[in-house]
């Protein structure tokens, strides 16, 4: 797993991200919380790093097994509770394919075997320094 680096620099919340492999995207905060809306938001970017991870993990595993797995669609929202410090993502999986009902249950294990699923399903520790 590579590294990402960021900046920010004059323009208000806007974040350019780079990763070893030279992939570049923007991340910015929505207008409402005084960014200008050039990119996903940091809660966005999280959904969508599980969005992409559950997609490509059900696809490379209808693959090896064969399945007409036509396609995946995922909607992902975000629920932050300040109170209970909790947070909680709802992921609706709509798959279409020739695919019976045993199949689709597998798939739907399988999605939650991503390896973005199982970090975010488990504990995390963030370890930062100031340089």
């Amino acid at each position: 797993m590579g590294i990402i680096k960021s900046q920010i620099r004059n323009t208000l919340y806007q974040v350019e991200i780079q990763s070893d492999s030279g992939n570049q995207l923007i991340a910015d905060e929505p207008q409402e919380l005084g960014g200008g809306n050039t990119g996903f938001s940091p809660d966005e970017l999280l959904r969508a790093a599980l969005a992409a991870c559950t997609s490509a993990t059900l696809r490379m595993y209808a693959d090896r097994k064969g399945w007409d797995l036509q396609g995946v669609n995922l909607e992902l929202d975000f629920v932050w509770d300040k109170d209970l410090s909790k947070t909680t993502i709802r992921r609706e999986i709509h798959i279409s394919g020739n695919l019976d009902d045993t199949q689709r249950e597998r798939l739907l294990s399988i999605a939650n075997l991503c390896p973005i699923h199982k970090v975010l399903s488990n504990p995390i520790e963030i370890i930062t320094n100031l340089s």
